[in-house]
């Protein structure tokens, strides 16, 4: 509210104080002037805006880039794709139709007839004579390469065990082998769902939607989920333990991707965090006391009793430098040295006349030429060093430090180290193309999903000796009829040679 001026008596009035009452009264009368063009000019833009939005609103229909002209999407769904087919038109016309209702479940005595073939499923150990037909199951099964309907009568015998459909995991319609190959489409290749249905539909004639590929995956997940955890156990008790990691998302939140190897198994972990409580939960420091093959981030320091640090990422660093910088030739020279060095130290490890002593001799002569090399390209940091320089000083250090760690020539002297991590590299490539892609995980659960799945699979790729759809199905058909796995079987030697206690599978 505007404040009005006391009077001010007569003999208090001066020249300068009456001119100093007019200035602020005409100022008053000014910012009154202006208080009212505000109102007015808010008004106008008000009706400005109520007009623009009924034009956006009779335009969306014709064109939908208009109605969405300075407003951001939450996300792609929310806008629609433009569609100028007649039919589309004729739609828009017409307004928005009811939603069709769902047909619902197909009754089992449906499916069953229209099975192509019929089978008799008996519990084993007992005379077909004395069972009776129990149940009738239907289940989509991949024979010769084709999709095959096939009907299953369920017998029980005079126990009231029932027979078991070989191949067919508890409640699910369809065969393992079509999961299996389901997710090695989607997972290993690194395929989408859509073109995977599109692969079993146009090579096995397997009508597939894809939220029926995605509760499918959700049940290998679960049926392959005590196998995961048997992994986790493997490699915390391995005696040497291969690991890298990579970014990954889950939705919008930005994550991790770790994997870890021994030499028969492989343990991924989709949407995790890069710290140090996800390291103690896969290896824990109480369990675990093998040797970690790693690169040199934080994580990892002084986190194993014994250790080997990736020759590959330090090579990569020095080959860089001197290919960006050829004119330096210090850093030529320092790579030439230090890879005569690191094929010395290959040698002197496939050297199967070495014995433990010998190792030993080797690896400190191999010490003493790195450190009289680090020596003599050491140099002190400073502000105002040049970039390449200030990269060639920290390598010249990291590899000092990672000498007097005794972390450069484990390789050397345990055999079976591998130098390097390539291993892992080599395993996260294909998801690294996934997440490029866009292709992540949208919850926590599909994560998880995912880690199972490919763990599992990535382990059978490890112990099969060729890694085929027929050797993968023999194997997991194997487990179905056992009730074990080859998995578990490794695991309950450990268990059998070291006492470990056994893993929580629950």
């Amino acid at each position: 509210m505007e404040a009005k001026l006391p009077p001010i008596p007569e003999a208090e009035r001066t020249p300068l104080v009456a001119e100093l009452v007019e200035i602020i009264r005409a100022e008053q009368e000014k910012n009154r002037k202006l208080e009212g063009e505000k109102d007015k000019l808010e008004g106008e833009k008000k009706r400005l805006e109520a007009e623009l939005d009924r034009c956006r609103r009779r335009l969306a229909q014709y064109e939908p880039d208009v109605w969405y002209e300075g407003k951001r999407a939450a996300s792609d769904r929310e806008r629609p794709a433009a569609s100028y087919s007649v039919g589309a038109e004729e739609k828009r016309r017409r307004g928005r139709c009811p939603r069709k209702k769902s047909p619902g479940r197909r009754p089992t005595e449906v499916k069953f007839a229209d099975a192509k073939v019929v089978r008799n499923a008996y519990p084993d150990g007992v005379d077909p004579e004395n069972c009776k037909l129990v149940r009738e199951r239907a289940v989509w099964r991949l024979e010769k390469g084709t999709a095959v309907l096939v009907g299953y009568r369920v017998f029980a015998g005079p126990g009231g065990t029932e027979g078991r459909i070989p191949g067919v995991t508890p409640r699910c319609e369809y065969g393992i082998e079509i999961l299996v190959v389901l997710a090695f489409l989607a997972y290993v290749i690194g395929i989408s769902l859509d073109k995977s249905c599109a692969v079993l539909g146009f090579f096995c004639g397997l009508r597939l939607s894809k939220s029926q590929a995605d509760a499918l995956l959700r049940q290998l997940a679960k049926h392959w989920d005590a196998e995961y955890e048997i992994l986790c156990d493997l490699i915390a008790h391995a005696a040497v333990v291969y690991m890298d990691e990579t970014g990954w998302k889950v939705g919008e939140e930005g994550c991790s991707l770790w994997a870890f190897a021994s030499t028969l198994h492989r343990v991924f972990l989709f949407g995790c965090h890069k710290d140090d409580a996800t390291l103690d939960q896969m290896l824990p420091p109480d369990v675990f006391d093998g040797i970690g093959v790693s690169d040199d981030a934080g994580v990892y320091c002084g986190r194993f009793k014994q250790a080997q640090k990736c020759w590959a990422h330090l090579l990569r660093k020095v080959i860089r430098l001197a290919l960006l910088y050829p004119r330096k030739k210090k850093y030529q020279r320092f790579l030439d040295e230090l890879l005569a060095l690191y094929r010395d130290a290959k040698r002197a490890a496939a050297d199967g006349r070495l014995g433990e002593a010998g190792r030993q001799d080797r690896v400190a002569e191999l010490e003493g030429r790195l450190a009289a090399l680090c020596l003599r390209y050491e140099q002190p940091i400073t502000p105002d060093m040049k970039p390449p320089e200030h990269e060639f000083a920290n390598l010249v250090n990291e590899l000092g430090r990672l000498l007097l760690a005794e972390e450069l020539f484990t390789f050397v002297l345990v055999e079976g180290v591998e130098p390097t991590n390539n291993l892992m590299e080599r395993q996260l490539r294909s998801p690294a193309g996934d997440r490029n892609a866009g292709r992540t995980n949208k919850t926590k659960t599909g994560a998880h999903r995912r880690s199972v799945i490919v763990s599992v699979l990535e382990s059978l790729r490890a112990n099969l000796e060729t890694f085929t759809l027929a050797n993968v199905l023999m194997e997991v058909k194997c487990w179905m009829e056992k009730g074990i796995s080859l998995f578990a079987e490794q695991w309950q030697k450990i268990k059998d040679a070291q006492l470990v206690p056994a893993p929580n599978t629950s």
